[in-house]
C-alpha cells in the first residue's frame, strides 16, 4: 500500500485531507442516510448495519480519489455497475444518494473548486449506478 508521502500531492484524496477525511465523508454520508427520511428509499437497499457498506465505499473512495487502491487490493476491479446490478436502482434512490453525500461534502470541503470537482465526479458516478426506471423492490412493497 502507498503511504500518503508517496502519492501525487495534486491527489483528490489528499487534498481533501487523506485517510482521515475520507473516513469522515464516508461515515457522515452514512449517518445522513439513516437519520434523513428523505433517504429512506436508498436506505433501505443496504442491510441494517451500514458498517461493511461504509468499509467498502471507504476502500473504494480511497482508490477512485488518488490514494491508496485499498478497494482494488481486497477485490479487484470495482465493477460498480455489476455489484450493484441486483438492487433496484431509479432516479429517486440515485437523487437520495446525491442528497446524503452532497450534505456531507457541503460540511466537509470548503475548497469551491473542489467541493465542484467532486460533486460533479459523484454526480457522474450516481447517474452511471441508474440500472431502472421503475421504483426499488422495497418503496414498491412499502409504498
Amino acid at each position: 500500500m502507498k503511504e500518503e508521502s508517496a502519492l501525487a500531492p495534486d491527489s483528490v484524496y489528499l487534498r481533501l485531507g487523506g485517510e482521515q477525511a475520507m473516513h469522515t465523508l464516508v461515515d457522515r454520508f452514512y449517518a445522513l442516510m439513516d437519520e434523513l427520511p428523505e433517504a429512506w428509499s436508498v436506505r433501505c437497499l443496504h442491510p441494517e448495519s451500514l458498517a461493511g457498506s461504509a468499509d467498502s465505499l471507504f476502500k473504494f473512495l480511497s482508490g477512485w480519489f488518488g490514494g491508496p487502491p485499498l478497494y482494488i487490493n481486497e477485490r479487484g476491479h470495482p465493477r460498480l455497475r455489476m455489484r450493484h446490478a441486483p438492487y433496484a436502482i431509479g432516479i429517486a434512490q440515485r437523487d437520495e444518494w446525491m442528497l446524503c453525500m452532497r450534505q456531507a461534502l457541503a460540511e466537509q470541503v470548503r475548497d469551491p473548486v473542489l467541493h465542484a470537482t467532486v460533486l460533479r465526479a459523484f454526480g457522474d458516478m450516481a447517474d452511471h449506478m441508474v440500472n431502472t426506471d421503475g421504483r426499488s423492490a422495497c418503496a414498491a412493497a412499502n409504498g
